[in-house]
């Protein structure tokens, strides 16, 4: 299950007030005017949107939204639970075989579970069911980078905007030396582009596609223990070496809290 990841804000909220903290400390509240400049924002986004519009087509543009809000979203540790999902199918594969297994995918909601356990019951060999399941890892690992890759491309690109803005600025500066009052201000003007660009880059670009690399490897291990459940399911292993055999990829803390759980329940049953 998929919930709001109050991190990813909490990050740039964090970013942005130690910037404004510095603003503050060195020139007062009056002084945070001064870094507000929309035309200078505008030639980074709209510069840093136009070189991606040239590099990716519409269809990859599409997913932006997408790929943003996978950003401030986390997925539920469900490795515990994951678990037992896979020692109860276990248990009633080798009581009732595995056709009886469809009916127990009605209270399943992991699709790639579903596939795993379906293709086992149509009894397929373990060997294509761990290759068809691996592709489809490797597939979606292809769809994350692509969506992924277009945050980095950002990243990359709007430093560069940020300096093409200090360089239209600067020359703009040049074309009136005759006035030294303003060659300070077009000067501070000049320099807030780059400033824009990384910072966009290095707050929120860069850090968000970081953010959603962790995310990829954290699902993919969480797909590989799943083929080995369902490899476990349809050998006929029994359901307590299959526990012990997944537990083995918990952490310290995971295990600690499947042991309370469990003894929470056998307190439970015996009063």
């Amino acid at each position: 299950m998929k919930k709001f990841d109050m991190l990813t804000p909490i990050g740039l909220i964090l970013g942005l007030a130690m910037i404004l903290f510095g603003i503050i400390n060195n020139s007062g509240l009056s002084g945070a005017s001064s870094f507000l400049h929309f035309p200078s924002f505008l030639i980074v986004i709209g510069g840093t949107l136009g070189a991606l519009l040239i590099t990716f087509n519409l269809k990859e543009m599409k997913v932006m939204p997408t790929v943003i809000k996978a950003a401030f979203s986390r997925q539920e540790n469900e490795l515990p639970n994951l678990i037992q999902t896979f020692v109860r199918l276990s248990d009633r594969a080798r009581r009732e075989g595995l056709l009886a297994l469809e009916a127990e995918l009605e209270d399943v909601e992991d699709d790639f579970i579903k596939k795993g356990v379906l293709l086992a019951v149509d009894g397929v060999e373990p060997e294509v069911i761990h290759d068809i399941m691996n592709a489809e890892i490797s597939a979606m690992e292809e769809r994350h980078m692509k969506g992924r890759s277009i945050l980095e491309k950002a990243g990359d690109y709007a430093p560069s905007w940020g300096m093409i803005g200090t360089l239209i600025g600067l020359v703009l500066m040049l074309k009136n030396l005759n006035d030294p009052t303003t060659l300070g201000p077009n000067m501070a003007i000049a320099i807030l582009t780059t400033l824009y660009g990384t910072l966009l880059a290095n707050l929120v670009f860069l850090p968000m596609a970081s953010k959603l690399a962790n995310k990829t490897e954290k699902e993919v291990f969480l797909k590989q223990i799943i083929i080995e459940g369902v490899i476990g399911v349809q050998s006929g292993q029994n359901p307590k070496i299959l526990e012990e055999k997944l537990s083995a990829f918990l952490s310290n803390e995971d295990r600690e809290r499947k042991d309370e759980a469990v003894a929470e329940t056998l307190e439970e049953n015996f009063q």
